[in-house]
């Protein structure tokens, strides 16, 4: 009876460590996984026109403990191509999806899924969606309202600056203090003004949202007496992609020739 009792105390020993491990490797499996959370699952591109090349990139980010890897996207047409991440995406980090809708020779309103397949255990198919309408070719559209309110926004303390009395043909500078209102990088694109006599620099190449730069305007007068000059600048700011500002000044003759650099003491100041 003795060996019998061992044995049976040996065998229910082993089946409860055997239990006991397929436990924890349940609950590891549970815990150590990736998690894919998109910032949206459907995006409307509104009215388009013909012709235009829809797209929309998607933003995912994996919110669990391993990495998350998408293996493929497919779309419910050909009119619709999608591109994706390749790499794995860790822990705490964002990939994209992006989503082209071809929209020649489709008139009319469209809906389109895109399947997202991958690893994730939990979820290993995500659909996501692309709506629309189709107008006609010569259709203008402009920016979405979430375009909108994504864009970069351009912001100046003053629209005028005068320079007083200046000579024709001397250089003067003004300067205005610029500010990024908006959510995205704002870029100054260019300048132009009616007499051809202005060009421009910024401090900043890019001025990133809630950050201040410089934009001079260099001016050489050209023409005598009172001048008032507008300058029409050109950003990727959405809602007001052009700023017109005013340079004003009093033209005399020059009484020597010279070349002197005459700068405005101080900026505009932003308000």
């Amino acid at each position: 009876m003795s060996g019998r009792f061992c044995f049976l105390y040996f065998m229910k020993r082993k089946l409860f460590l055997l239990t006991l491990l397929c436990f924890i490797f349940v609950c590891y499996t549970v815990q150590a996984q990736g998690k894919l959370v998109f910032e949206k699952e459907t995006h409307d591109f509104g009215t388009i026109a013909e012709g235009t090349q829809a797209t929309y990139v998607f933003k995912v980010r994996n919110e669990g403990n391993e990495p998350v890897v998408i293996p493929n996207v497919q779309a419910s047409c050909g009119c619709t191509t999608p591109t994706w991440t390749k790499e794995p995406i860790l822990p705490g980090k964002t990939g994209t999806i992006t989503a082209v809708y071809n929209s020649t020779g489709r008139p009319g309103p469209f809906h389109k899924n895109i399947t997202v397949l991958s690893n994730n255990s939990v979820l290993p198919r995500h659909v996501l969606y692309i709506k629309g309408e189709v107008g006609p070719k010569d259709l203008i559209s402009g920016p979405t309202p979430e375009q909108k309110a994504l864009s970069p926004r351009l912001a100046v303390g003053s629209t005028n600056y005068s320079f007083g009395k200046l000579e024709k043909g001397q250089k003067a500078v003004a300067k205005f203090l610029i500010r990024n209102t908006g959510r995205k990088p704002l870029v100054i694109q260019g300048v132009k003004s009616p007499c051809n006599c202005i060009n421009y620099r910024t401090s900043a190449a890019e001025i990133k949202p809630g950050e201040v730069a410089t934009l001079e305007l260099r001016y050489i007068p050209a023409l005598l007496g009172e001048q008032n000059e507008i300058v029409t600048v050109f950003s990727n700011d959405l809602i007001m992609p052009s700023l017109k500002l005013t340079l004003k000044a009093n033209v005399t003759e020059a009484k020597a020739s010279k070349d002197m650099l005459r700068e405005g003491a101080k900026p505009t100041p932003f308000r």
